[in-house]
């Protein structure tokens, strides 16, 4: 009974942890959005959001941070902010820096782009300590 039980635990987890995400229309879209509000715990957001986005927090390297500012993303207004950083990979090595821009909706960390050339063109960064303290 106990191997049935965990066959079945493993065919049904999926599906409620599907359930657990809700659908697109719980998050605002960037289309939806008006006036962006200026973020004002968005390093503390950004942390938290940062905790979700790498596969393991913990180890992270040369982090820095560029404060938020208003960017076009879509053709609309929205609060940016970019980051370096070098994260642990799964095999505990580190490989390359990697640039990634947060962008803020209603003044909190809403996702994480990956292709943050343009967003970030011309970002200052200063360090960002708090991330590269992060625990699971």
């Amino acid at each position: 009974m106990g191997r049935l039980a965990k066959r079945a635990a493993v065919l049904v987890l999926p599906l409620a942890l599907a359930a657990c995400f809700g659908s697109d229309g719980d998050r605002p879209t960037l289309m939806d959005a008006g006036p962006q509000p200026f973020p004002d715990n968005f390093r503390s957001d950004t942390l938290a959001l940062m905790r979700t986005y790498l596969n393991n927090p913990v180890g992270v390297r040369e982090a820095s941070m560029a404060e938020p500012a208003l960017r076009q993303v879509g053709g609309r207004p929205f609060y940016v902010s970019c980051l370096h950083f070098t994260p642990r990979e799964t095999d505990g090595s580190y490989k390359a820096m990697r640039e990634r821009a947060v962008i803020y909706v209603n003044g909190r960390a809403d996702r994480v782009v990956e292709r943050a050339n343009e967003l970030c063109t011309g970002a200052v960064y200063a360090p960002f300590p708090e991330l590269e303290k992060m625990t699971r």
